[in-house]
């Protein structure tokens, strides 16, 4: 039996075709490698059972819990690349946002504003934003909400469940497209930033990631330019494990979030 693959940190519903025909180009250039992999993607098996299995073939998961828990048993393959975002190719940021109408003047303005998040375990959803309050010496004083996914948090923003939100620079542009509730918000900050979402494999294949990474690639850039542009994936960069280890440094909530329990 082979092992899972996933691509799921962007795999919303409205492009999921798009996705469904970038795994079909992975799997084309694995398969001319001679790797053995499933012909459609795993939607159904927990992410976290998933990114640990030693015989994973190939996933995306958060820099943060790379760092955090996953550096140890799974390997780094390649981080993809996303033009769009304006940042340099593998890296991305976090935009902070608000409501339109209500829009903080800067950060100081955070500080009775409620704050939405997506997981505790999410660096642009959690860690970065409250680095960057915590470093600029700033807080958002109520206790925060926590919604389960970045698109959970534009919506509880726009319906004024909360106040502001840090939205992942790749998703924040797949909102633009696809949900309506980000057209009541605006940017009104962003973080610094770092190695995006790292694609990984299982220690069964970590021989292998290098041509897995290859894989990746030739298919990326073997794209129809409509599939390209819906999943917003224009090439990919290879990093080294130390280049997220600053992920793994704690994070100082207590300093940003003064009221957060759990």
């Amino acid at each position: 039996m082979t092992g899972a693959v996933s691509l799921p940190m962007y795999d919303w519903p409205e492009i999921r075709k798009e996705t469904d025909r970038l795994w079909q180009a992975i799997h084309r250039q694995l398969t001319e490698r001679g790797i053995a992999a499933p012909a459609s993607l795993d939607r159904r098996m927990d992410l976290e059972a998933l990114w640990t299995d030693p015989d994973l073939i190939l996933s995306q998961t958060c820099g943060y819990p790379y760092a955090h828990r996953l550096a140890n048993t799974a390997t780094l393959v390649a981080t993809p690349a996303h033009e769009l975002t304006g940042a340099a190719p593998g890296h991305y940021y976090s935009v902070l946002v608000a409501r339109r109408n209500r829009q903080p003047k800067n950060l100081a303005e955070l500080e009775h504003k409620r704050f939405a998040y997506n997981m505790a375990h999410s660096q642009s959803g959690f860690a970065a934003p409250v680095r960057l309050l915590a470093a600029t010496g700033h807080v958002s004083s109520p206790p925060p909400l926590q919604t389960g996914s970045h698109r959970a948090s534009i919506q509880a923003v726009a319906r004024s469940e909360a106040d502001w939100a840090a939205i992942d620079a790749v998703t924040w542009q797949l909102a633009l497209r696809h949900e309506p509730a980000a057209g009541d918000l605006a940017v009104i900050a962003r973080t610094p930033e770092t190695p995006a979402l790292p694609l990984i494999t299982g220690s069964n294949h970590a021989g292998q990631s290098d041509i897995i990474a290859d894989a990746v690639d030739a298919a990326i850039q073997g794209l129809d330019e409509e599939v390209r542009k819906a999943v917003l994936v224009t090439g990919s960069k290879r990093f080294k494990p130390a280049d997220y280890a600053p992920f793994a440094v704690p994070v100082p909530i207590g300093k940003a979030l003064p009221r957060m329990t759990g």
